[in-house]
């Protein structure tokens, strides 16, 4: 039986969140250079769909490098009996741990009968949760919210934590309020009481509204949480564990960077979020990034960059010589 890494991890423990379209194999490759989080997270990917003629694109979300260790493959779909061939498969690509997905609010994920539709059927919930257990001994996470229409910890949550998972992520907003309302973060004292009473082994995480460590810190520290998922923060920051700022040149080196290991020209319309994440608080972002959003490929980026390091150095010598 594989050992359960949470419990060798110190905490708080702070996480990436698997974001679809965003944390790809290329995206973690700048956290490990720059700073790793305690834990990496890939994009999900559809259990049925690993064991159908979509296989080869599911492996490919899945392609992960030697240094990130931990990390966890994200799954989602509604049939017991995949999640159970989903985690021998998991496991044999050598990941630490499988988180199932019962949160995501996208409309045709949840026609499927996955992500925050679980919500409503939790018998179902808790035979996927067994079937991924029983398909695999590597430790079994999940990933959820609140509640569907509204806060349903007692009906929700503590039907999950009686199946004693390894750890239980809660991003503190109802499937209903989407992103919009402000992240509940007063629920997070109820639920790490909830987890003492029902799983005590159980690590609740937290997610929500994060701008920063400092910040990840506080709320850790405040209600007691073993750890906080960090999402929409990273993007144009794989600094962000390491808590340093970074410069503008350190940005725009970062830009170049990513678009290399990415450099796939048929996909390459994905960098652009990254880009634009990437591209803020320094003077003439807004007309750089405008530029960016025309890129092609690699190589385009490179010489944009290249052209606005050299109008940043002429404005710089304006600036010191004003009678030039």
């Amino acid at each position: 039986m594989q050992s359960n890494f949470w419990k060798k991890l110190k905490k708080p423990i702070f996480v990436m969140a698997p974001m679809s379209g965003v944390t790809d194999d290329a995206f973690r490759q700048m956290f490990l250079k720059y700073g790793k989080p305690d834990v990496f997270w890939t994009e999900f990917v559809s259990v049925e769909g690993l064991f159908s003629k979509g296989r080869e694109s599911c492996l490919k979300t899945l392609k992960f490098s030697s240094g990130e260790h931990p990390i966890v493959a994200q799954v989602f779909g509604s049939d017991p009996s995949y999640f159970k061939k989903a985690a021998k498969e998991i496991k044999r690509l050598g990941f630490n741990g499988i988180d199932i997905n019962m949160g995501c609010p996208d409309k045709a994920i949840e026609q499927k009968g996955a992500g925050a539709a679980l919500i409503k059927n939790i018998d179902l919930a808790k035979q996927i949760i067994r079937a991924t257990k029983e398909g695999s001994k590597i430790p079994v996470s999940i990933k959820t919210r609140l509640g569907y229409d509204e806060n349903e910890i007692n009906e929700w949550i503590v039907p999950l934590l009686k199946e004693n998972i390894a750890a239980l992520t809660i991003h503190f907003r109802t499937r209903k309020e989407l992103y919009r309302a402000p992240a509940q973060w007063d629920m997070a004292k109820e639920i790490v009481k909830l987890r003492d009473l029902y799983s005590p082994e159980t690590l609740i995480i937290g997610n929500g509204d994060i701008k920063s460590l400092t910040q990840a810190r506080k709320l850790a520290k405040e209600n007691k949480l073993d750890g906080i998922m960090i999402g929409r923060a990273t993007l144009g920051n794989p600094w962000f564990f390491s808590d340093k700022i970074p410069t503008t040149q350190e940005k725009l080196n970062a830009i170049i960077e990513h678009a290399k290991i990415f450099n796939d020209p048929k996909r390459f319309n994905v960098m652009k979020k990254h880009f634009h994440a990437y591209a803020k608080g320094f003077n003439g972002a807004k007309e750089f990034r405008d530029k960016l959003m025309k890129a092609k490929n690699y190589i385009e980026v490179k010489e944009f960059v290249k052209e606005f390091i050299l109008q940043l150095n002429k404005n710089k010598k304006k600036k010191s010589n004003p009678d030039l």
